[in-house]
């Protein structure tokens, strides 16, 4: 358990939303691992999508700072600690890997955003609240929905350059040629229907 191993982290969830067999298995083997004073519990959401997954882990985590992150080894723990740098001046600090996300930039005039891929983000507890009444996703294109939400509400936001390493495993999504290009147009369809909102007042900042 590489985030519990920095020392900051008090509470690990994992939101099992109908995973392969032997998922609680092993979830419950790596409990066996982690310091006393981190708390690893597993949560079941019975709807499929990575939206669903996150929004149920919101949902059930306690911390006034929330770490968001895949399970599937591409992120590393102690990013945890370049997240936390910001949390005083900013509500969201968004991880970035390398990918673009100028579109995103142009329509919403905002600081510079370089990924709304990136799954590793840290968002604080007054902040989710804002958002979190708002969210619709529950597939891959959640991260963007998010992003743009806290752009919305006039969130205090910034973005911040992580470690991405190669995933154990393959993505359902993005290993797949046709559901990779079906979720880049999915992304761009939604960033322009939340400009869209909000240019007629159906989005305000809170």
């Amino acid at each position: 358990m590489d985030f519990a191993g920095t020392g900051v982290i008090d509470e690990i969830l994992v939101v099992n939303n109908n995973a392969a067999p032997g998922t609680s298995d092993e979830v419950a083997a790596a409990s066996a691992g982690i310091p006393n004073d981190t708390l690893l519990r597993e949560v079941h959401e019975p709807r499929q999508g990575y939206g669903y997954a996150i929004q149920r882990g919101l949902r059930e985590a306690t911390g006034d700072y929330i770490v968001i992150s895949e399970p599937d080894g591409t992120f590393l723990g102690r990013d945890t600690f370049k997240l936390l740098a910001y949390v005083d001046d900013f509500d969201v600090v968004y991880g970035s890997r390398t990918a673009r996300a100028k579109l995103m930039e142009f329509l919403f005039n905002s600081t510079n955003l370089t990924d709304v891929g990136c799954t590793m983000r840290l968002v604080r507890r007054d902040a989710l609240a804002r958002l979190e009444g708002e969210f619709t996703v529950g597939g891959s294109a959640f991260g963007p929905e998010m992003m743009l939400l806290s752009l919305l509400h006039g969130l205090r936001v910034i973005q911040v350059p992580v470690n991405y390493l190669p995933r154990i495993g393959v993505s359902s999504v993005t290993g797949d040629v046709r559901k990779a290009f079906a979720l880049g147009l999915a992304m761009i369809a939604l960033v322009l229907r939340y400009r869209l909102r909000a240019w007629f007042g159906r989005v305000r900042p809170s």
